[in-house]
């Protein structure tokens, strides 16, 4: 099969994953996780290889300067898509802009002083660098931020070392050989072209399964998540105590329950845009000071819960305080005015519990403790007692609005 056949179809590949990521992107309109960038990628790619099809063989002349910035430029910007789907903001224009007039100086010097063989053994070992420095941080992220895709990217780093092999062989022969290692005829050249077609082929539908993965990973976030807190909803606090139970050395759970104090005198004095910024902070707060391993959750309104996992009720009740000092301490500012606005919160402290089940219980009883917090004056804690009836009204509905 003649290498010259495969690069034309390599070309062909490269053109149409571009127009395909491009529309991908399109479709997701606000995020588009990087596919604007992989499908200029693709084109730059097919570009370069359009550009040696037109110059022949090796050369010092415009197309090759050219052919050559465009292919070592690829890999950056292929970098900055993967930055951009895992959701890391990274510059394009001016980076890749000075990398090609840095690799256009490099040439001009390298062809004047060494001549073409040196140049043609620079862009391999360039490109033998820089491929395998990207199987390098694509493990890397692996260990952080995507151990979900883990197989996945593990592939995807076996798939761009490979390519990083082969560009350092080629370099190794141009060295050896001379420009005749680079006739298209070249063994080494039609197994060369052979795995970059490889590649190109899966490389499509990789990251479309990628981009998949994403998208499910996001909804069933959201599905998880309240929209304006961004902290867990009931549904994921379910799944979160579903997960915490059924391991074999799973401790007890405690919940409290938090009720922003006077909530609804807040929104109508200074409207439901005040009151959003509060239930923002109160989520702020929660965040900040709860265990890394606790679940805190807005089950609805101006109510929060947080369950503490595997602790005792001592280190409960001191989360607790911290929690309702640091909301009661930190001023919430008024939008559209130059006021700050306090809130509190009273807490309800629930008896343990050591299954799913047992939730529901635990609420009424802290439902029934915040009860009493709000009767005794509001900004306070008070715990749940054992075999003490329910309130079967909620505290806020109980207490004219918390």
């Amino acid at each position: 099969m003649s290498a010259t056949f495969i690069v034309g179809m390599l070309c062909v590949y490269l053109q149409c994953f571009a127009l395909m990521f491009w529309l991908i992107g399109k479709r997701l309109q606000g995020n588009s996780l990087g596919m604007d960038v992989f499908a200029l990628g693709n084109a730059m790619l097919g570009g370069a290889y359009v550009l040696q099809l037109l110059g022949g063989g090796p050369s010092w002349d415009a197309l090759s300067v050219l052919n050559h910035t465009l292919t070592v430029c690829t890999p950056a910007v292929y970098g900055v898509g993967a930055m951009r789907f895992f959701g890391r903001p990274a510059p394009l224009l001016k980076p890749v802009l000075a990398l090609a007039l840095a690799y256009v100086a490099a040439q001009v010097l390298v062809q004047w002083l060494l001549g073409s063989v040196a140049r043609y053994a620079m862009l391999a070992f360039v490109m033998a660098l820089m491929f395998l420095s990207m199987t390098v941080a694509v493990v890397n992220i692996t260990r952080g931020m995507a151990k979900a895709l883990r197989v996945e990217l593990v592939f995807f780093a076996l798939l761009i070392g490979g390519l990083g092999v082969l560009n350092a062989i080629k370099g190794v022969l141009v060295l050896q050989g001379g420009l005749d290692a680079l006739d298209m005829k070249h063994r080494f050249r039609v197994v060369f072209y052979i795995y970059m077609s490889f590649l190109a082929t899966v490389f499509a539908p990789a990251m479309v399964w990628l981009v998949l993965c994403r998208l499910t990973d996001e909804l069933r976030a959201a599905a998880a998540h309240d929209p304006l807190t961004h902290l867990l909803n009931r549904r994921g606090l379910f799944t979160g105590l579903e997960l915490h139970f059924s391991a074999r050395t799973a401790g007890p759970a405690r919940l409290l329950l938090l009720d922003i104090d006077h909530f609804k005198r807040i929104n109508d004095t200074h409207g439901h845009k005040a009151g959003d910024m509060v239930l923002c902070h109160v989520a702020q707060v929660l965040r900040r000071t709860v265990r890394r391993t606790d679940l805190a959750c807005r089950t609805g309104g101006e109510e929060f819960v947080i369950v503490c996992l595997d602790t005792d009720e001592e280190s409960v009740l001191h989360l607790a305080e911290r929690v309702r000092l640091a909301i009661a301490q930190q001023a919430v500012p008024v939008p559209g005015t130059k006021e700050v606005l306090r809130c509190t919160v009273t807490v309800g402290m629930s008896l343990a519990f050591h299954s799913p089940d047992g939730f529901d219980a635990a609420m009424q009883g802290a439902d029934a403790a915040l009860y009493r917090g709000k009767a005794s004056g509001r900004n306070r804690i008070e715990r749940a007692v054992e075999g003490a009836p329910t309130c079967q009204a909620s505290g806020v509905g109980g207490l004219a609005g918390g």
